[in-house]
């Protein structure tokens, strides 16, 4: 047994969800674009209807005892040239890493994309993330370049290397 469970997001996640986020983005290694400042749990349960409304787009929660400890977000892009293309975006609360769950969830990642008739999942992940980095590699996740001061944290400009999985 798993002591997980990974499953489709609900509006009555919101809270629960905006405190993971404000969680992992506030850690002192910096592992997400968002430094501490997640959206409200207004703004988030208004988030989470809207993509249960949308074909192009999910977020799943993995939920253990202690409640949610990760969060897949996935999106397909909007432009018609790329519409097979989705983005990706996960997150796992710190005491619960190495533990499986970032794998479920990109399995649960690419089960939705077969469903999406999607063929390319792709990622930004920070160069100093190394642990994240290894998981989407074994995984299957090939890089495909470097992003120069692709994004601005804490006053910064800070470069994201660009991964993409070949959905079969």
């Amino acid at each position: 047994m798993r002591g997980y469970i990974v499953r489709r997001a609900t509006p009555a996640d919101a809270s629960d969800l905006v405190e993971l986020g404000r969680a992992v983005s506030s850690e002192p290694e910096a592992w997400l674009i968002t430094e501490g400042d997640w959206r409200n749990v207004g703004d988030e349960r208004r988030y989470l209807r809207a993509v249960r409304r949308s074909p192009h787009a999910a977020v799943f929660v993995a939920e253990n005892d202690a409640g949610i400890v990760g969060r897949l977000s996935l999106a397909r892009d909007s432009h018609p040239a790329s519409h097979h293309v989705a983005d990706l975006g996960l997150m796992v609360a710190a005491g619960h890493r190495r533990k499986g769950i970032g794998r479920s969830m990109l399995e649960q990642a690419v089960e939705w994309a077969r469903e999406s008739e999607i063929e390319k999942l792709e990622l930004h992940v920070f160069p100093h993330n190394e642990p994240a980095i290894k998981l989407y590699e074994q995984f299957g996740f090939e890089r495909e370049g470097l992003r120069r001061d692709h994004f601005r944290r804490g006053g910064r400009l800070v470069d994201a290397v660009l991964m993409a999985y070949r959905v079969d």
